[in-house]
C-alpha cells in the first residue's frame, strides 16, 4: 500500500513542478491561481475522451506494415488526439477568458492543461513500477508541456496579431509529440533519440517563451 503510495505520488509530482516553474516565467501579469488550477483539472479529465477515442481509432492503425502501424498510432492515434484535445480546452475554456489577455498567456495555459493530462497519464502508468514513473516523469511530462507549450504560443499569437496561425500550433505539437511517439513505439536504439528531440524542442519552447513575452511588453506600449 505504501508502495502504491509512493509511486501516485512520484506520478503528480513532476507535472505539480512544471506548472509551478512555467506559471513563475509570466513575471509580467501572473494569471489568477484558481484559473490555472481550473485548467489543470480540465486538462486532468481530458484523459478520459482521449482514451475512448484512441480506442475507437486504434483498429484503423492496424496497417500492413510495421513501421506503417506506427506511424499512424503515433502520430494520429495519439498524437492528434491528445494535443487536439488539449488544444479544445485552451480554445473552449481560456480564448474567452478576460484574464487570457496576453500572448504568454496562451504558452502558460496551454502548458498546464497539458500537465493536467500527463498528471492523469503517469499515475495510470504508475502501476508499472517506480522505474516507469521516474522515466516518464523525465520525458514524457516535459514532453507534453514542450509541445502544447509550443501551440500554445501559436494561439496566444493568433489572438492578439490578427493572424490565425491557431492551426500550425496545433500540427507542430502533433509533430512533435508523434516522434515522440514514434521513436519509443520502434523499442529500438531509435528510442534514444527522444532526449534530443526533447532538449531541441525545449530551446524552441523557451525562444518562443522570450518572444511571446518581448510581444506583449511592445504590445502593452502601444495600448
Amino acid at each position: 500500500m505504501i508502495l502504491v503510495f509512493i509511486n501516485i505520488m512520484l506520478a503528480i509530482i513532476p507535472a505539480l513542478f512544471l506548472v509551478i516553474f512555467f506559471y513563475k516565467q509570466d513575471k509580467r501579469k501572473k494569471e489568477p491561481p484558481i484559473l490555472i488550477w481550473k485548467t489543470f483539472i480540465i486538462g486532468f479529465f481530458a484523459v478520459i475522451p482521449a482514451a475512448l477515442i484512441e480506442g475507437f481509432l486504434k483498429p484503423f492503425s492496424l496497417l500492413s506494415g510495421y513501421y506503417q502501424n506506427l506511424f499512424v498510432k503515433a502520430f494520429i492515434v495519439a498524437a492528434l488526439v491528445e494535443e487536439g484535445l488539449k488544444f479544445a480546452v485552451v480554445k473552449l475554456y481560456i480564448y474567452p477568458q478576460k484574464d487570457f489577455d496576453e500572448i504568454t498567456d496562451g504558452i502558460i495555459y496551454a502548458i498546464t492543461a497539458s500537465l493536467g493530462f500527463a498528471c492523469f497519464e503517469n499515475i495510470l502508468y504508475s502501476t508499472g513500477g517506480i522505474g516507469t514513473v521516474l522515466l516518464r516523469g523525465v520525458t514524457a511530462v516535459p514532453l507534453h508541456a514542450i509541445a502544447s507549450g509550443i501551440m500554445g504560443y501559436y494561439i496566444g499569437y493568433s489572438k492578439f496579431m490578427n493572424r490565425d496561425n491557431m492551426i500550425k500550433g496545433l500540427l507542430a505539437a502533433t509533430l512533435i509529440h508523434g516522434s515522440y511517439d514514434f521513436l519509443l513505439f520502434t523499442h529500438s536504439g531509435l528510442s534514444f533519440l527522444v532526449i534530443p528531440l526533447l532538449i531541441v524542442c525545449g530551446f524552441i519552447l523557451k525562444k518562443l517563451l522570450n518572444t511571446a513575452i518581448s510581444l506583449d511588453e511592445k504590445n502593452e506600449k502601444f495600448i
